[in-house]
């Protein structure tokens, strides 16, 4: 039995590498002042259609539950998002900074960079219209990328604004109701010929072109790159009216971020969405909001094409996973003493292991290697001492047994950073 397609298992180094992913992720936004929060993995699918339209379900695992209701797993946090904050936002302060690490679910085919299952991590940032608020989510979304070891060189966030383009349909007399389709066309301007870009724009097909030739100029996107120049975080972005974001819902400064040598798809993306939140609430509550996820699929795909990227992260991984001691049982007599000062160990939150069957001494140095011990804890001929070994140094020390807790607690630091 395999997993189903588009599906995952996760060993333990997988596991790992995941997990670190996640741990930079939250440590980046903590350091931004965002709060974790999370929701159901199934939702009402009518949440989904009230956001997408009613196409959206052919993209979804839906179905009808046991309470005859129809249900689905959740494809995105957003719309879970404007429904909590519009059924709780009285009792919150504002603005709200929240991220959340979702796994997702989506029913497509599945390609390079995209499964029918993902972790997600959604920012989002709710009741402030400010254009700093656009600043400090493209600020996030660099120092994420930065977190991992990308450089100005491996990645660049390209900078748009959907107000641009509808002035100009504005000023060009097209109707509002051709005005999602015009945008989609534009979205994926980059990725079709361009005699099929231009049967689609048809009399627009002329100042579109231009824009996208690089005619075309955006003060707010150019106040947004000054104020990030404050935080010298310009080189890491550019502007590029070509990236509109097909979803219907956004509504100014929109933005993707991708890897310089143009391999992957979007890394990530995002944007304003001022109006969602009142049209998936019942209470049609208002409040501005700005926000971008980043999938884990491309993500990782992109840490392994970077060795700069991969080192730190399984620098990372190492540090998570290895255990700071593991004790070595040379004569049986002495494994009752062992396992009562391996739980007082344990207990003072150090990460200890040991072999529960009777084992060769050699094997279970072996052992201790292969686990990437810090450090092996020998309960032998040396009793009533201990032998504390360091294995980077190969480094011994005799220490009476009574006094290991203390003696561990002064070298912590020392230990735990071998």
């Amino acid at each position: 039995m395999k997993p189903l397609p588009g599906f995952r298992d996760f060993l333990p180094d997988d596991c790992a590498f995941r997990n670190a992913i996640f741990a930079t992720w939250r440590e980046v936004c903590r350091r931004y002042g965002f709060v974790e929060w999370d929701g159901p993995v199934l939702e009402p699918t009518e949440l989904y259609q009230k956001k997408s339209g009613p196409e959206i379900v052919g993209q979804l695992f839906n179905f009808t539950d046991k309470g005859g209701r129809e249900v689905a797993l959740r494809p995105e946090l957003t719309p879970t998002l404007a429904r909590v904050v519009a059924a709780n936002e009285r009792g919150f302060r504002k603005p709200l900074k929240w991220f959340s690490i979702p796994q997702c679910f989506r029913y497509e085919k599945q390609q390079r960079g995209r499964l029918r299952e993902h972790f997600q991590l959604n920012c989002d940032l709710i009741g402030d219209d400010s254009l700093g608020t656009d600043v400090e989510l493209v600020a996030l979304l660099i120092d994420l990328l930065r977190g991992f070891g990308f450089i100005a060189d491996d990645f660049v966030v390209r900078l748009s604004d959907r107000t641009f383009w509808t002035d100009l349909f504005t000023a060009e007399n097209v109707p509002n109701e051709r005005w999602t389709e015009l945008l989609q066309v534009i979205d994926k301007s980059e990725r079709e010929p361009r005699e099929k870009t231009a049967a689609q724009l048809g009399d627009l097909a002329k100042p579109v072109f231009e824009v996208l030739a690089g005619g075309g100029r955006s003060e707010k996107l150019e106040q947004l790159v000054e104020q990030l120049s404050q935080r010298d975080l310009a080189r890491f972005v550019k502007i590029d009216l070509s990236i509109v974001r097909g979803l219907a819902y956004y509504t100014g400064v929109v933005f993707e971020a991708f890897d310089r040598k143009g391999e992957l798809r979007a890394i990530a993306g995002g944007g304003r969405y001022d109006k969602l939140i009142a049209q998936l609430s019942d209470n049609a509550v208002s409040l501005p909001a700005v926000g971008f996820a980043m999938g884990d699929v491309v993500l990782g795909e992109l840490i392994k094409n970077v060795p700069a990227a991969f080192e730190k992260l399984a620098e990372r991984v190492t540090r998570q996973s290895s255990l700071d001691l593991y004790v070595v049982i040379a004569k049986e007599e002495r494994r009752g003493e062992a396992m009562r000062q391996l739980q007082q160990l344990r207990d003072a939150g150090w990460r200890v292991d040991y072999a529960s069957a009777v084992t060769k001494v050699g094997k279970q140095f072996q052992t201790a290697e292969s686990l990437g011990a810090k450090a092996t804890l020998l309960y032998g001929d040396e009793w009533p001492q201990l032998k504390l070994k360091t294995l980077a140094t190969r480094g011994e020390t005799l220490v009476p047994h009574e006094k290991i807790a203390a003696y561990l607690q002064a070298r912590a630091g020392e230990l735990r950073g071998a």
